[in-house]
């Protein structure tokens, strides 16, 4: 077997590696830390794809039928450089799945949820890693099947991303799409068994592998927000699944799950037998509706690991904070007919679901005034994580705010298809979960690679970003309002809409410059990997059990035993004269730790 000398990343001195070794260590590994990194770069990748799908979504709507620029003639030779109506259908549909389920997805639950939980409960790696890494591996069968619903002539899956029948089962409704639509619903349907993969591992490595000492209490909000979304994946999952079958057998066994009577299924000679279309909507929101909470909930809880570390502060309101992740995820199970309003229900059933929603914005609230509570009088230090995690609360509020609208239902029927949605949506997850992803990202970078990211180039990081996307996605708001739909490749062909271009080309000026900022994070990324300035466990003064490991970890992730003796937000602690206090450090009396409940 070939020998190649690399660097030893478990910090064992190995001078050669076979290629087998090197293979099973960094390729199809089954440590926590690898995984995560694995899922980190691949989902960093998808970002840039997703990024760029929806810059040809914005040309499309500020410069209408025009030749789009360096990719038009490759890709739209047939019309001359143009975009075609079928196209820009399938640019909003792959944008929207490729942001979802291949990037904001994995890299909450995937990449930190896979490097940070052993390390936040001390212990040596994930309760399961075989399936640890099967769970990674199960997303690049996903990968190829979404490739092959975006290549597939002659425009690739185009139902959207919510891929309502009967337009995404019959193929009439989709001209030219039926394989590809069928390639979208089998990648969707991978993601789901991956991440149902991981949801049992966090489960079971949270509950029975916590350090001596770390009662459920002491756990930091991270392991409490991931612990949460991994009982939303169990549970949610499994109907999006099922539902993704029905959806296949509807487009290649001819069955009618989904297709009312009459409509012809894939141009079968037999008409289907009478399906039910909104069963489909049923079933996917009860889902996806839970699924926007595990897009917020694990940013939620590393946004306040950020600031009361950088506040240095302990987190105001640790128990209510809890009980306010854990009401979230309840009431997102019971309020999924809020993105059905328009679809004819009964108007008490939406009364239902209206109430629901609304409530759920208590929780919510919690959290914000606790944030704010908790930054409230601190030593607060501008650190570029700091910056984006504040950035994440202020975003997040008016994200919040604007879900209210919808709520109402005799509000939302008129905004639904226009693009005060959009713009609610992009704030609660670009402005919101995206900013909470970078900041958490600056946070965590020297634990997983031994170095700092560059705080100069990451301030102008997170200005440029902030700037950009309120110009990207702040005026969707006023787009939405005077109803101007989404969805559409060109609205300006109603006259009610043509004036809207000009701010429709200044939102996407906004977003090209968004999208060109990400170029001074890649750099920054990339070079500190490398070249960035060497730090130790602690370089932040945290007080989480992470950090008491070394920068990066080793194999068994801790070079002692840690025994926990408190909670992680001990900052500015009477009983020691440090502005931190780690979970480690025995207190000055030696009274012992109490007795952890799982051993």
């Amino acid at each position: 077997m070939t020998a190649v000398t690399v660097d030893d990343a478990h910090g064992h001195g190995h001078p050669e590696m076979t290629l087998r070794q090197f293979i099973n260590t960094y390729v199809f590994s089954k440590d926590h830390k690898i995984i995560g990194l694995q899922f980190l770069f691949t989902t960093l990748l998808w970002f840039l794809v997703g990024g760029l799908l929806a810059l040809g979504i914005r040309w499309q709507l500020a410069f209408p039928w025009q030749s789009v620029p360096v990719i038009g003639n490759l890709l739209f030779a047939a019309e001359g450089g143009q975009m075609s109506p079928e196209f820009y259908t399938t640019l909003f549909t792959m944008h929207a799945t490729v942001m979802i389920f291949f990037v904001i997805i994995p890299i909450l639950a995937g990449a930190f949820g896979n490097y940070l939980i052993p390390l936040m409960i001390g212990a040596d790696d994930m309760a399961f890693p075989t399936l640890n890494m099967l769970s990674y591996w199960f997303m690049w069968p996903a990968f190829f099947c979404i490739i092959m619903s975006f290549l597939n002539p002659p425009y690739g899956a185009g139902a959207g991303w919510t891929s309502y029948p009967p337009l995404s089962s019959v193929s009439e409704a989709a001209p030219g799409s039926a394989s590809a639509q069928t390639w979208w619903l089998l990648a969707v349907t991978l993601v789901g068994v991956s991440s149902m993969m991981g949801s049992v591992n966090y489960m079971t490595t949270i509950l029975q592998m916590r350090a001596p000492g770390l009662t459920m209490f002491r756990l930091p909000l991270t392991i409490w927000a991931m612990f949460i979304t991994a009982i939303l994946q169990a549970f949610a999952l499994p109907v999006l699944t099922a539902a993704g079958f029905m959806q296949i057998f509807d487009r290649m066994a001819g069955s009618g799950f989904f297709v009312p009577e009459g409509l012809v299924i894939n141009n079968a000679d037999a008409e289907s037998g009478g399906g039910q279309p909104l069963l489909w909507q049923h079933l996917f929101w009860f889902y996806s509706h839970p699924a926007v909470y595990i897009m917020i909930l694990p940013a939620m809880g590393m946004v306040s690991d950020i600031l009361a570390c950088f506040a240095r502060k302990p987190i105001f309101g640790y128990k209510p904070m809890v009980y306010s992740i854990s009401g979230i995820a309840g009431l997102g199970f019971i309020v999924w007919g809020h993105h059905m309003f328009v679809s004819g229900m009964n108007p008490m059933l939406g009364l239902t679901f209206m109430v629901a929603t609304m409530m759920i914005a208590l929780p919510s609230a919690v959290k914000v005034f606790n944030w704010l509570g908790t930054i409230w009088g601190g030593d607060i230090k501008f650190t570029t994580p700091m910056l984006f995690a504040l950035s994440f609360v202020s975003m997040f509020v008016i994200g919040g705010l604007s879900g209210i609208f919808m709520a109402a239902t005799p509000v939302d029927i008129f905004i639904h298809d226009t693009y005060f949605i959009v713009a609610h949506f992009h704030y609660v997850l670009f402005s919101g979960t995206a900013m909470a992803v970078f900041g958490s990202i600056y946070f965590w970078f020297p634990k997983m690679f031994g170095r700092k990211m560059n705080e100069t180039a990451g301030k102008w990081h997170f200005f440029l970003t902030f700037m950009f996307l309120n110009g990207t996605f702040f005026l969707m708001h006023i787009l939405g309002a005077v109803g101007f739909p989404r969805r559409l490749a060109d609205p300006y062909h109603y006259a009610t809409f043509k004036h809207l271009l000009p701010m429709n080309q200044f939102i996407t000026y906004c977003a090209i410059g968004m999208v060109a900022s990400q170029v001074i994070f890649a750099a920054n990324f990339f070079y500190s990997i490398f070249k960035g300035p060497k730090v130790g466990r602690n370089p932040w003064n945290a007080n989480g059990l992470e950090w008491m490991a070394p920068s990066p970890p080793g194999h068994g992730n801790f070079d002692f035993q840690p025994i926990v003796y408190r909670g992680p937000y001990e900052y500015n602690s009477p009983e020691v004269e440090t502005d931190f206090y780690p979970q480690t450090q025995p207190p000055p009396d030696g009274v012992e730790p109490a007795a952890d409940e799982a051993h």
